[in-house]
This record gives C-alpha cells, structure tokens and sequence, in this order.
C-alpha cells in the first residue's frame, strides 16, 4: 500500500453542468476561451505552429500544449515545468445522472502560492467556465 502521509500536491474541485460531455470537451479544446474563465493562468491563447497554442501571463509567453480525448472526456492543458517534465491542469468531464456532466478539475498546488489562493481560484474558475459553458 502507498504512504499516504506526504504533503498535499494538488487540488481537486467538480461542478455539474447541464450540457453534455461533448459539449463541454468542445468548449475546452479550444484554449483560447481560457482567459475568459481562468484568467489567472492566462491573460491571452493564441494559436501556435510549434505546441498548438501559445500563452501570455504578465506580459511572459508559454507555449501550451493541449490534450483532447473526445471519447474519454479528457482536456489537458499542459506546459514545461521543468526540463523534460510537463504540468498543468487536467479536467475531465464525465456523464451526469439524469443528462448534463460532471466537470473535473485538477491543479498542481505551488510552493510559493499559498494552497488556499488556489482552492479559492479553482472553485471561481470552474464557476466561470460552466457560466460561458452554459451560454452555448
């Protein structure tokens, strides 16, 4: 069995929605939407010919690698961490009982940020995703 005595390293929050699965994996395919509901990781997503996309956060660029598995449900967005190692966040969206989803998301938690600032950011960035996520 694992030792599951260690230090906490991510955080994860779920929100339902009435639109289906594949509504909301077409909505988070397109990374550009990410600074309408997560402007704290992006100011700006463009397109980019070398990942698919590229970021802006405070004036700094990064490139961002999005991976979309329709069938599974599944929207990573992911970036250099570390030379070789790549980070971010992972949504899943999975049926919801009675029509709709259930929306999944998975943060790394920062040493220098503090875990409550994420929790707190995680939970308006999910409220704000289903809101535009809604919309359509």
């Amino acid at each position: 069995m694992a030792d599951m005595t260690g230090p906490t390293r991510t955080e994860t929050q779920s929100i339902e929605s009435n639109r289906s699965v594949a509504t909301v994996v077409a909505f988070l395919a397109d990374a550009g939407h990410i600074p309408l509901w997560a402007p704290a990781f992006a100011d700006l997503v463009s397109r980019a010919e070398s990942s698919g996309w590229r970021a802006t956060k405070d004036g700094r660029d990064f490139e961002l690698r999005v991976v979309v598995d329709q069938d599974a449900g599944t929207v990573d967005y992911l970036r250099a961490v570390a030379p070789g190692r790549e980070g971010g966040a992972y949504i899943r969206a999975v049926p919801r009982p009675g029509g709709g989803s259930v929306i999944v998301m998975t943060l790394p938690l920062l040493a220098d940020v503090d875990p409550a600032d994420t929790t707190a950011t995680l939970s308006r960035e999910l409220t704000a995703m289903v809101s535009l996520i809604e919309q359509r």
